[in-house]
């Protein structure tokens, strides 16, 4: 590449800011391309609105470090999502709908493909994106032959292991500790820990089988809930750092591993089919 290099060998460059002349080369000796995507979304009175956006950005530059190691190209967020019902009444949160979601993230998911790179790392900070992002990435796959990978930050921390930092109360879920410590990983001066009191959530149901339970307002809830006082910035470096790592051991697996090859022939062949 003429001009734009990685540093050191490896790491992330800004999409935004390759010339249109460069694209091509840098495509060619990207190893993937990377696509934050996150919300505006009410978390408390203590969190930004821009809470997952923050750590879709945090955690999708983290995804490469300098040095030698994989090629990265950082493409901008997509900032607006799909919300659900229980934070949409709230303020501050902007809410697209669902199909107008999956729609868009395919259009953009197959212009980074289209553009030159075939392995595209989507990193996700908000919950309700994995439906929408998954059905967009199933349908680009049908069109384009790309490789797609969503990593769900919030996942790379098992509860368990918030269960060893933050102690026995639950510390997961939407604006608790564990989702403020993230914050305080990244911008600790975004974080009003003072502007909210512990908000215990509803019990889960008494059932050790999985399920998805939507409902409209639970009680107790203020468009978040959970132990905010369990929240520290030390809590935030932990979780920074072990989801990090988590995220670049699975990048370093996925661009190890063989890219899914076009189709050698007609997938839904007619001849003999009556």
């Amino acid at each position: 590449m003429d001009g734009l290099t990685w540093p050191a060998g490896g790491g992330l460059v800004p999409a935004a800011r390759i010339p249109g002349g460069e694209l091509a080369a840098v495509a060619q000796a990207a190893d993937f391309a990377v696509l934050p995507v996150g919300a505006v979304e009410w978390h408390g009175p203590h969190l930004p609105l821009g809470t997952d956006l923050i750590l879709a950005e945090g955690f999708a530059g983290e995804s490469a470090l300098d040095g030698p190691g994989p090629r990265g190209v950082l493409f901008p967020a997509v900032p607006y999502a799909a919300c659900p019902g229980q934070t949409r009444p709230w303020p501050g949160t902007v809410a697209i709908r669902p199909e107008i979601a999956v729609g868009y993230l395919a259009d953009v998911i197959e212009g980074i493909v289209a553009a030159g790179f075939p392995r595209l790392l989507i990193v996700n900070g908000h919950d309700a994106n994995m439906s929408t992002v998954r059905a967009a990435m199933e349908w680009v796959s049908g069109r384009r032959t790309a490789s797609l990978l969503l990593v769900n930050w919030f996942q790379l921390v098992t509860p368990a292991e918030t269960g060893e930092i933050y102690g026995p109360l639950v510390s997961r879920g939407h604006g608790g500790a564990y989702e403020t410590s993230g914050v305080l990983g990244f911008d600790p001066g975004a974080v009003r820990l003072d502007a909210a009191g512990d908000l215990p959530p509803k019990p889960k149901l008494p059932v050790g089988h999985p399920y998805v339970l939507v409902e409209s307002r639970p009680d107790p809830w203020q468009g978040w809930s959970g132990h905010v006082s369990l929240a520290t910035e030390e809590a935030g470096r932990q979780v920074r750092e072990l989801a990090a790592v988590r995220l670049r051991e699975i990048v370093a697996a996925w661009v190890a591993a063989e890219p899914p090859a076009p189709p050698t022939a007609d997938p839904l062949p007619t001849e003999g089919v009556s």
